[in-house]
């Protein structure tokens, strides 16, 4: 259809950025069903690209696209690309200019005041319920990623012993805050940190208001270990912050998962799922 390739342009070249575009675009639709931002690391990571940075290039292209698409079907698509976040500030870079008007008053505002501005825009994308007519009009796939086979072989694993390796880990986690962004003063963490839903964070760190929950999986820990830890940081995240607003406290909690190893493949785009922040080859040889 001619018209679609009009809608299309920005996003149909041969250039790298455009290559990358259609590639980035079903994962943003699948970040958008999960209800969870992703990392400009971790977009970059899916896509095989050394930086992100470049990454505004492909966000810019498939913008102009779905503005392409609106006009043309003469309804407002929210700007999916607004998905990618910083990962320290959890904030659209550039790409906030695509729903906010008033730049000069959105620098204005506190980080804080800025997410929930931020947040209000990506529930309309979170709403929106034609992403898959977006990627049909576009000739795109949606993302093929399943994690039932991952999701069966971590629920078949039988609770062991801490072994050595675990508590090596754990200890030089909680003695060293500062792999985390955290100053040395918040540490040490506490260690097997009880909550009310009967368990037991490895780590524990609280710094000013806000509560940091670490999982730790040694280097021995396999892909079905290290998807039931990925899985464990999205209750303890509810946990924490279900405590949090039970004691009339600011919900303010991030939970991380430590690998002694590196994350494999396959679990990246589950890690992206369930927007978990994900530290690899932490051991006390490379503190």
């Amino acid at each position: 259809m001619t018209d679609t390739a009009e809608i299309a342009e920005p996003l149909s070249g041969d250039k790298l950025y455009q290559q990358r575009a259609r590639k980035a675009l079903p994962l943003l639709v699948r970040q958008a069903r999960a209800s969870t931002p992703i990392t400009y690391e971790d977009l970059a990571h899916e896509l095989n690209m050394p930086n992100p940075r470049n990454l505004n290039y492909v966000l810019g292209s498939i913008g102009q696209t779905l503005l392409n698409l609106s006009k043309h079907w003469n309804i407002n698509i929210p700007p999916i690309q607004c998905l990618v976040v910083n990962k320290n500030t959890r904030l659209p870079g550039e790409g906030v200019g695509w729903f906010i008007t008033d730049l000069s008053h959105y620098k204005k505002l506190s980080n804080k005041q800025r997410r929930q501005l931020v947040n209000a825009e990506l529930q309309k994308i979170y709403a929106f319920d034609k992403w898959s007519d977006v990627l049909n009009t576009l000739g795109l796939n949606t993302d093929q990623s399943d994690f039932k086979k991952l999701n069966k072989k971590a629920s078949q694993l039988k609770g062991g012993g801490e072994g050595p390796e675990h508590k090596k880990l754990k200890t030089f986690v909680a003695n060293n805050p500062q792999i985390f962004g955290l100053p040395s003063s918040s540490g040490p963490g506490e260690k097997e940190h009880s909550l009310p839903s009967g368990d037991s964070l490895d780590v524990f760190f609280v710094h000013r208001k806000e509560h940091i929950g670490i999982e730790v999986k040694p280097h021995i820990s396999d892909s079905a270990d290290i998807t039931r830890g990925l899985y464990q940081c999205v209750k303890y995240q509810a946990v924490l912050e279900a405590r949090q607003a039970a004691n009339g406290e600011p919900q303010n909690v991030r939970t991380i998962l430590v690998l002694g190893g590196e994350l494999p493949d396959e679990l990246v785009p589950l890690k992206n799922v369930l927007g978990i922040e994900v530290y690899e080859k932490v051991n006390a040889h490379n503190g």
